[in-house]
């Protein structure tokens, strides 16, 4: 007669190592960042390329520096370096890059163990340290280049800039009237990328077609950022009245970039499929309250790193109980 064994998860090996969900996830970034340097011209290409070797070499000598083995091989530095440079204006100075990516992967990721102990998403929080610590660097846009029609883009401000900027300088504002008297731009140009922004956040196109190929193969779980775009989205709504000035602020900004690619980070976020969605909810609240309320007139990357700040408690409260097991009598 056979017994029947109860042990903990896993209790089924896949084939997909470490390397090969960070080579998808390249795969997925790959055509927003290529219309990012389509844009912004060859800075672009060159800001990205800074971050991405400044990322891999610094893991490269923090492992040697750390006497552990070497981990430039799963590509993690690769995509973090990427993902930072998608995350900065094509104007930004070369230093600043590699101060970013500094931040990143020495500080962030290293420092705290390394891939998968990492306590926030490294290129994000390497974004809010630049944001915080070189602001005019980090805020000089340019146009894409056929809207100047010269060699040297022009500058320009981002949708989201734009539309803070003219709330400012606003006298009368009541709930239900439109933040913008006149849109900087269309909808259809913030849908192809065709704005002022960071090198890989301005074309929606791109980044929703990159994240539905990761939904659909597996590599990432849609509840996150379906929670996180639905719960922004519905909130914007009820506050505006408005469905264009909705879809504006999900086209504007991080905010697709954020949800599929950062807000799914496996090491900073939820267990659970209940968990993903409160930390959808959580990212969608948080960017909703900045952008509307704040100083600031983008939210994503703080509300995702206050959110992997959260984690932790998340899964304690979301967590499955196993089979068969019971809690323990307090005495």
């Amino acid at each position: 007669m056979k017994g029947l064994f109860v042990s903990p998860s896993p209790h089924r090996a896949a084939d997909m190592s470490t390397s090969k969900i960070m080579l998808t996830v390249i795969i997925a970034l790959f055509p927003a960042a290529m219309a990012g340097c389509v844009f912004f011209g060859p800075r672009a290409a060159a800001v990205l390329a800074v971050c991405i070797a400044a990322c891999v070499i610094f893991e490269a000598l923090c492992r040697i520096v750390m006497k552990k083995d070497q981990t430039i091989g799963d590509l993690s530095a690769v995509v973090t370096g990427l993902l930072l440079g998608m995350n900065l204006p094509a104007t930004v100075p070369f230093y600043v890059a590699v101060i970013g990516s500094f931040v990143a992967i020495v500080v962030v990721k290293q420092l705290f163990g390394g891939i998968g102990q990492n306590f926030a998403n490294p290129a994000i929080a390497a974004r809010i340290v630049l944001m915080l610590s070189f602001t005019p660097q980090m805020s000089n846009w340019v146009k894409p280049y056929w809207y100047s029609g010269a060699v040297d883009a022009e500058t320009s401000a981002t949708p989201l800039a734009a539309e803070w900027l003219e709330f400012q300088d606003a006298t009368v504002y009541s709930v239900g009237t439109s933040l913008r008297k006149m849109a900087p731009f269309t909808l259809s140009e913030m849908f192809w990328g065709e704005t002022g922004g960071c090198i890989g956040e301005t074309c929606a196109a791109m980044l929703i077609l990159g994240g539905l190929f990761l939904i659909v193969i597996k590599v990432i779980s849609p509840a996150t950022p379906i929670a996180f775009i639905g719960s922004f989205a519905v909130l914007t709504l009820i506050y505006t009245g408005s469905l264009v000035e909705t879809l504006y602020g999900v086209l504007a900004g991080g905010l697709l970039i954020g949800a599929f690619f950062m807000a799914t980070d496996y090491a900073t976020t939820p267990l659970t499929t209940k968990g993903k969605v409160v930390f959808g909810i959580g990212c969608g609240l948080v960017t909703f309250i900045i952008r509307s309320f704040g100083s600031f007139p983008e939210g994503v990357s703080f509300s995702i790193l206050l959110m992997n700040l959260l984690t932790p408690y998340i899964d304690r409260l979301t967590k499955a109980s196993p089979f068969g097991a019971k809690k323990p009598v307090k005495s």
